[in-house]
């Protein structure tokens, strides 16, 4: 549980692994919070009949305990010698808490769960302004399947030297 007094503002928030009794209202909010037709983008692909990485996926609750944002993940697979990797994404707030500092909780807690559990690193596609206060930066061996700006490929090395010859196409996991 962490209070928000930034601007003004003093809500509670509570954050929890997702669980099943969760996952209506955490699709509602991808629903809103990102484009129609999100399930199309490639990283769905990566995702179909894979399962996420549960004690990676949480969910923060305001103190009406509605939710004010979700995290998730997804393992994936790097290059010929499939490296595993985590997939970020989706992460979401709701509108009526964006700017609160819900999304930038999520990030770090699930990263540092994600080293506690032994994952090496992180790749997400997204905005590198955004998300390079969290240590990802733009990794150029690394491919993603299209279409997919090449420049929103970020990763972020969990371990030091994790992305050290690791090169090539982000794949599903399992194949």
């Amino acid at each position: 549980m962490w209070r928000n007094e930034a601007e003004g503002h003093a809500d509670m928030f509570h954050l929890a692994p997702e669980t099943d009794a969760d996952w209506h209202e955490v699709e509602f909010l991808y629903d809103l919070a990102f484009a129609p037709g999100r399930e199309a983008l490639s990283s769905y692909r990566l995702r179909e009949g894979v399962a996420a990485v549960g004690a990676l996926c949480l969910v923060a609750r305001d103190s009406y305990n509605c939710v004010a944002g979700a995290i998730r993940y997804w393992p994936v697979q790097i290059g010929p010698q499939r490296d595993a990797a985590l997939l970020l994404g989706p992460v979401a707030v709701h509108p009526t808490h964006q700017g609160e500092g819900v999304g930038g909780v999520l990030i770090r807690d699930s990263l540092t769960k994600a080293r506690e559990l032994g994952w090496n690193r992180v790749i997400l596609v997204g905005d590198a302004p955004y998300y390079s206060r969290f240590g990802f930066t733009r990794t150029p061996a690394l491919e993603f399947p299209p279409p997919t700006n090449p420049d929103r490929l970020l990763a972020l090395e969990l371990v030091d030297g994790a992305l050290d010859g690791v090169a090539g196409m982000i794949g599903k996991w399992g194949r």
